[in-house]
């Protein structure tokens, strides 16, 4: 067995004391180091400290969904996932990697299989500086804990406000049209709600904006959608 050339660090996210053993010898005995979690939060707040190169993450933990647990990685991060499910249907191979997952395997499996899926993930890795927390003006944004403060005040933005503020942070510096907004933040079929956009833009505005008639950072193109501006 070949261990890697580097030592590695893999986060298992998984509530199964049995199964987190058989990962952590199988992955220790192929060159890799191991971090644990038990549930999805602490999976989340190891994935933002430590930022291990992979995470094995199991879809039914006590507290998050394995997959609302992927969906708050894929907020700020491009850590390689591999799902880890008793479940082998279709529909639920599907939501994971429309979640963000990059891959999928169904308990039990083998060892030999689990590291020959680890290493494919880790060889299509591409290496990218990944920020938890992005910090304008006096706004600070911790996209780990999902809040939004100003000089360290809760600003009580609602899910959607949340959810464009989280967009346009993850392009800051591009454009991101009416129309992406729209489908990201409120679904396929609302594309033409521009009303829904205008309304939801103006609050959010108000909360984080010095002045909201003269915007600083969520500036309008004219036509095309919103942009965050780079600092």
């Amino acid at each position: 067995m070949t261990a890697p050339a580097t030592k590695l660090n893999i986060l298992i996210v998984d509530d199964e004391v049995q199964i987190r053993r058989l990962l952590k010898l199988t992955l220790e005995s192929a060159g890799y180091a191991v971090r644990e979690a038990e549930n999805g939060s602490l999976g989340l707040n190891e994935a933002a400290v430590q930022r291990p190169d992979a995470v094995i993450l199991d879809l039914s933990l006590p507290d998050l969904s394995g997959i609302e647990v992927l969906r708050r990685l894929r907020e700020w991060s491009q850590i390689p996932v591999l799902i880890l499910s008793v479940r082998d249907g279709e529909t639920e191979k599907i939501a994971a990697l429309d979640a963000g997952a990059d891959d999928y395997l169904t308990k039990p499996f083998g060892g030999g299989e689990l590291l020959a899926r680890m290493r494919v993930l880790l060889r299509r890795a591409q290496p990218a500086v990944e920020v938890s927390i992005v910090r304008f003006g006096d706004i600070e944004v911790d996209f780990t804990n999902r809040t939004v403060t100003r000089a360290g005040t809760d600003l009580h933005l609602t899910v959607k406000e949340y959810a464009l503020m989280r967009l346009l942070l993850q392009h800051r510096g591009k454009v991101v049209t009416h129309h992406q907004l729209l489908r990201d933040v409120w679904g396929p079929g609302h594309e033409n709600d521009m009303h829904y956009l205008r309304v939801h833009m103006a609050n959010l505005r108000k909360k984080i904006e010095p002045s909201a008639n003269q915007p600083a950072f969520l500036k309008t193109e004219s036509g095309i959608g919103y942009r965050f501006a780079a600092e």
